[in-house]
């Protein structure tokens, strides 16, 4: 029997690593001081304002540009990522091993920016083990065109047309194929588009999650299906473990 995927959509961050690296919390150090050196906010605001703009508008960025401030995409990124401790992700060979059993096409599906997903990809040795990056650059491609702040608002996950832009330009059928986010929202607004779902970093599923995953490294043990294509008949988590290099008797044990 074959497979019912045809391919993975993968997020990157704290989705491809552990969420306890410490990127994420320099990620928020950086956005911080990016308001308080470039946009002049007192300190005692920064944090809070943070959390709120990303609440209404998914991201700071988007933001500060749909409250009026001009601030360049590029400019933002090097400075909230250029920071950032890149030596605490560690490659994963496993990780690695894994992604190369899979012949299913592979994608990449983050809203940060493409220097930033490439240097990470690098960091974990997986920068040949993907077909495609959607990143910021893609979702927002008319933004260096723009003659006026609100003529081409910041496009990103979990919005629809953010999710409609990936499907668009990685030419998927979202009925068979496999996302992964460790966002709710995310995982939300590709349920709504039809995509499968696999909700990381979780053991529990939430209603528009098909799967829930503690660690990618998992997928093997939680969604052998991936695999079913690569033999006729047998069972599909035998099928997984020896894809994935495991010892197929710590599924029984």
């Amino acid at each position: 029997m074959d497979s019912s995927f045809n391919c993975l959509l993968f997020d990157l961050d704290d989705t491809l690593y552990p969420s306890n690296t410490g990127i994420a919390q320099g990620v928020k150090k950086n956005i911080d001081d990016f308001l308080i050196e470039k946009c002049g906010f007192p300190a005692t605001k920064a944090t809070s304002l943070r959390v709120e703009l990303f609440k209404t508008y998914c991201s700071t960025l988007a933001g500060l540009r749909a409250l009026g401030y001009d601030i360049d995409a590029d400019d933002y990124h090097g400075f909230v990522h250029g920071r950032l401790p890149y030596d605490v992700i560690k490659p994963d060979p496993q990780l690695r091993n894994l992604l190369h059993t899979i012949t299913q096409r592979k994608i990449i599906f983050t809203n940060s920016d493409r220097v930033h997903a490439i240097k990470v990809l690098k960091r974990l040795g997986l920068e040949d083990c993907f077909d495609q990056i959607i990143c910021f650059e893609t979702l927002n491609s008319n933004l260096p065109k723009s003659t006026r702040l609100d003529e081409f608002p910041v496009v990103l996950k979990p919005s629809l047309d953010a999710m409609k832009i990936a499907l668009d330009v990685s030419h998927v059928d979202p009925r068979s194929t496999l996302f992964f986010d460790d966002n709710v929202r995310n995982i939300a607004a590709g349920k709504a588009l039809g995509l499968r779902t696999c909700l990381v970093g979780k053991t529990a599923r939430t209603r528009e999650a098909d799967y829930a995953i503690n660690t990618v490294n998992n997928l093997a043990q939680v969604i052998p299906e991936i695999w079913v294509n690569e033999t006729e008949g047998g069972d599909a988590r035998m099928i997984a473990a020896a894809a994935a290099g495991a010892n197929w008797m710590q599924f029984w044990g």
